[in-house]
């Protein structure tokens, strides 16, 4: 459960800086090393948010960290080696096919990028860009979104990889694929009791998964032109991730902390699952690498200030 991080350019004979060691100790809820399959992470992350969604729970699992550290690889993993989409769903159909005696259930996704502040569909991506809107009863909802029903893993697996082909994605000299955007999956469950004397009782869960772009520094990606200015978009939504988490975590004590949640379009549409009715899993990724030293340790303090969030499901 701890993470010890030594900084590569600490210099043991360095007299004057002898007891100002950076080095870190962080304690998680778990840790895995290079050595972890995509099945463990998967169990221990997020195995357990199935059941909820399936009792009208909202469950969250964000993918964070610089650029280059394999968010996408654990979000969506590859065809023999599938990740924690693919085996969520299937767990979730699995569970609902357990289950259909008393109940109808309806699975409907979405597959959305958000990529310069604005929003793509990912599984209809002529549509162009999409709004957000505010229902009436508080939820957020994007206008003219597509959502997919299907009871299917395997249908599910080829619609994410089509979507993920659309996804912008752009070499950098960081990152041969580097994502350029956030990619959120909606899954939502619907459920309707086949007896009709408990009357019309619908339960429904929603499960987001999301593959946030990575954090990165222009210096590494040697950035220039465009590619700059989508850093400064993405470094922008995370900032502002950043903010709503350092708030939501700050909330004990008298003054209450003002969460902004309109800061960007990413915090907008989660803003559910970070303060909300939901049940949030972060999988922070790190590199092992020394010249990332300072992007590990800035994701780690941030993913050790999320775990400060207290939320009343």
């Amino acid at each position: 459960q701890r993470v010890v991080l030594m900084d590569p350019s600490e210099d043991p004979d360095d007299i004057l800086r002898a007891n100002r060691s950076r080095e870190k100790t962080f304690v998680f809820d778990m840790v895995f090393d290079h050595r972890a399959t995509q099945e463990e992470v998967y169990v221990s992350t997020t195995k357990s948010l199935i059941g909820g969604v399936i009792s009208g729970y909202n469950a969250t699992v964000f993918a964070y960290g610089p650029t280059g550290a394999g968010k996408t690889y654990t979000m969506l993993g590859t065809d023999c080696e599938p990740g924690i989409y693919i085996r969520a769903l299937d767990d979730l159909f699995k569970a609902l096919e357990g289950s259909t005696e008393e109940t109808d259930y309806r699975v409907s996704m979405s597959y959305v990028e958000i990529y310069n502040e604005v929003i793509r569909d990912l599984l209809n991506p002529s549509s162009g860009f999409l709004d957000l809107r505010e229902d009436p009863r508080g939820s957020i909802q994007i206008a003219g979104i597509t959502e997919v029903s299907t009871t299917n893993a395997q249908e599910i697996m080829q619609l994410l990889m089509k979507g993920n082909k659309q996804r912008t994605q752009e070499p950098t000299a960081a990152n041969e694929a580097s994502s350029r955007s956030h990619a959120v999956l909606q899954v939502t469950v619907t459920q309707k009791s086949r007896r009709k004397a408990m009357g019309e009782e619908v339960r429904i869960g929603k499960l987001f998964m999301v593959d946030l772009a990575g954090s990165e520094r222009a210096a590494q990606t040697q950035n220039r032109g465009k590619r700059m200015k989508e850093g400064a978009h993405i470094n922008r939504s995370l900032l502002a991730l950043g903010n709503c988490i350092n708030a939501l975590s700050e909330k004990k004590g008298s003054r209450a902390q003002f969460v902004n949640f309109r800061d960007s379009k990413l915090t907008r549409l989660l803003k559910d699952s970070l303060g909300g009715n939901s049940r949030t899993v972060m999988i922070a990724h790190i590199s092992p690498a020394s010249t990332s030293f300072e992007e590990s340790r800035t994701t780690l303090i941030y993913a050790y200030r999320a775990k400060n969030i207290k939320t009343q499901v």
